[in-house]
């Protein structure tokens, strides 16, 4: 069973960075796809940033890029989002996210990722 465990997320000014990290367990099979969603109370959860096993190609949502880097290890099954220049629309509960198929512009849609951790929070005070 694949599990997945954010951490890093916290309270920061607006302007300021974060670190976000996940570490996966039991991706077991040659290639998957690993990505970050976030999600806001009474939205709907959104695509940020995601990457291919494969590939290492990422793929960032347009409302983050050149702010946030996705990048992963992926002998350790690590995934990191480097959160940069936050904006106080940038709060929300993150989530990390795995799935065996897909590439990465499969961030499009989060309803097709199998595997979720419980989230981690960030907020953005202006």
């Amino acid at each position: 069973e694949v599990q997945l465990v954010e951490s890093g997320g916290g309270s920061v000014q607006a302007g300021g960075s974060l670190r976000l990290s996940c570490t996966a367990s039991g991706l077991t099979r040659n290639n998957y796809v690993l990505g970050w969603f976030r999600q806001d109370p009474g939205k709907e959860r959104e695509g940020v940033a995601c990457i291919e096993r494969l590939s290492n190609s990422p793929y960032y949502a347009d409302f983050v890029k050149g702010r946030f880097t996705v990048s992963s290890d992926y002998d350790k099954g690590t995934v990191w989002l480097e959160m940069s220049r936050l904006k106080p629309e940038d709060t929300a509960m993150y989530y990390c996210a795995a799935d065996w198929d897909g590439a990465p512009d499969s961030c499009e849609d989060y309803s097709l990722w199998k595997y979720w951790g419980q989230g981690t929070q960030v907020t953005v005070s202006s």
